[in-house]
């Protein structure tokens, strides 16, 4: 479980005192505050690690534009500012993990990203711990990096065979804060659930954004999505945290329901509530010591074997509701294979 911080994007504001951005940081103007050390405490006074998202490039950096100019053939846009910023975060805070970004433009040459990453894996302090993503060059992306983030919102629809993560925002026009945001453009509590669940299933980490106000607000309505979210957490995790990918990610015949595993254990997560209020599942092979629960509720649920393959599951009556029901359940199959 992490949390990642922007400590500075593409406009160049730096959230800590960088000591090659002279009056553009958090600490010479604004709230006056090192936010990246502020957070990087709170965070682990709670046990959750801690990363830091990078901008590479500057849109309006005069150095970055000079060495853009040049074709990249200059780097003194790296080598005064890029470069020596990522090195001061590593020293200065030890994070978990560096989320990089804002290197499409330029190859790798430029941005003497393999030096810095082998100086990180070889000699940093965080050498022995540290997580890194795949954006470091202009040809990077999904293909080096400690886990693969390929592109924004990236949903791979078959199981990949590296580690990655997709990285998605409540709002669904923008990563940074908007004051003209409308509620039909944020994310709901329902597909939020549904991008979580179908990325886990698929072996991925899920990061979701929110942007916070000028004032370093996290608006009432991204606190309840981001609540929500942890209330169906605190029922269901056992079927997200530490799991793994089954052998199957999916029920063929739909998309509404999906598998996780750990070790022997399989968890069906089912996002809509059958009518007939039976589950049907048919890819896990049952066995006469099958047991089946349903996490958040107590006692075992009867099942039987399908007429097909795989198993019927009678889950638990729900008393009928004026309002919809929440979104996505999780079984507990023991005992199948």
């Amino acid at each position: 479980r992490y949390v990642v911080l922007t400590t500075k994007h593409h406009e160049g504001f730096t959230n800590w005192g960088s000591p090659v951005s002279w009056n553009w940081n958090s600490l010479d103007t604004g709230p006056h505050r090192d936010l990246v050390g502020e957070l990087g405490q709170a965070l682990r006074e709670s046990n959750i690690r801690y990363g830091l998202y990078h901008s590479l490039l500057e849109w309006f950096n005069p150095l970055y534009l000079a060495d853009k100019e040049s074709g990249f053939k200059t780097q003194n846009f790296v080598l005064k500012k890029t470069m020596p910023e990522l090195y001061d975060l590593v020293l200065k805070y030890k994070p978990d993990l560096i989320w990089s970004d804002g290197d499409w433009e330029a190859p790798e040459s430029y941005w003497n990203s393999t030096s810095f990453l082998a100086w990180l894996y070889n000699d940093s302090p965080v050498k022995d711990t540290v997580v890194v993503n795949d954006r470091w060059c202009n040809n990077c992306s999904c293909r080096h990096g400690g886990y693969y983030n390929c592109a924004d919102k990236y949903k791979p629809g078959t199981l990949p065979a590296h580690k990655w993560e997709m990285c998605s925002s409540i709002d669904k026009l923008s990563w940074g804060y908007r004051s003209n945001m409308n509620i039909a453009e944020l994310m709901d509590e329902a597909s939020i659930i549904e991008e979580l669940v179908q990325t886990v299933s698929f072996g991925g980490n899920y990061l979701l954004n929110v942007g916070p106000t000028k004032e370093g607000v996290i608006v009432p309505i991204f606190q309840e999505r981001l609540l929500a979210l942890g209330r169906w957490l605190d029922t269901n995790g056992e079927a997200i945290y530490e799991s793994k990918p089954w052998r199957v990610q999916m029920e063929n015949s739909t998309d509404t329901v999906w598998y996780t595993s750990k070790g022997p254990v399989v968890y069906a997560i089912f996002l809509i509530w059958p009518l007939d209020n039976v589950l049907e599942l048919s890819s896990p092979s049952p066995s006469p010591a099958t047991q089946v629960t349903m996490l958040g509720f107590a006692g075992t649920l009867k099942w039987q074997k399908s007429p097909g393959k795989g198993l019927l599951v009678t889950l638990p009556y729900m008393l009928p509701s004026p309002l919809p029901p929440q979104s996505g359940w999780a079984v507990k199959l023991e005992g199948v294979k």
